[in-house]
């Protein structure tokens, strides 16, 4: 049986607010309002299928991107979906249901973090959560770039203090969902190793 999360209903709202600085605009408008504070992240990573492609058609490449062929919950166009299938990432598939997070997509951020190689995180389901593991796992240094529905693009400098919010906001999933199992998944999410 596989470990999860689960975003409790009454935490739901929390989700709705930026975790960092939010870029308001559509498509490559709003990624020209950040594009200069990009510099040389230790790592860049995009969340959602919207955001990177409008990175990829920019000229920016993610190292790692995390999409699922859907935005707000309905299919992408066929323009989107096939931009962001681009030849420069590996692909793998990971199964994670709405409004969870499984220890299978947490397994596979661990090993994309330790890989050199770009990679692509298709989930099956869907990758609305991954962005607090993303914050949580990504070394010091990183960008995590994902869309505010309607709204724009939010741009996550990973900073230990950031690091140190997205602990708490997890430590409240995870008081809700307790479960000696669970232990395992703060401790990856805490710099340790997948076993």
């Amino acid at each position: 049986m596989s470990i999860h999360i689960e975003l409790p209903r009454e935490l739901r709202p929390l989700m709705k607010r930026p975790l960092g600085t939010l870029y308001r605009g559509k498509g490559r408008d709003t990624i020209e309002k950040f594009v200069g504070k990009l510099a040389s992240p230790t790592k860049l990573i995009s969340v959602g299928d919207v955001t990177t492609f409008h990175l990829l058609e920019a000229g920016i490449i993610p190292d790692i991107c995390i999409v699922d062929d859907r935005t707000k919950r309905k299919p992408v166009s066929r323009d989107v979906s096939a931009r962001n299938r681009d030849k420069v990432y590996e692909e793998v598939s990971v199964d994670n249901p709405a409004g969870i997070i499984t220890d299978e997509l947490i397994k596979t951020l661990c090993e994309a973090f330790a890989s050199e190689k770009l990679l692509r995180i298709f989930v099956k389901g869907e990758e609305d959560l991954a962005t607090l593991p993303v914050i949580l796992m990504a070394p010091l240094g990183s960008v995590v770039l994902y869309g505010q529905p309607d709204e724009g693009v939010v741009f996550v400098e990973v900073t230990e203090e950031k690091k140190e919010e997205i602990r708490a906001l997890f430590e409240k999933l995870i008081s809700k969902n307790q479960n000696n199992e669970l232990d395992k998944i703060r401790r990856i999410l805490d710099g340790h190793k997948y076993p």
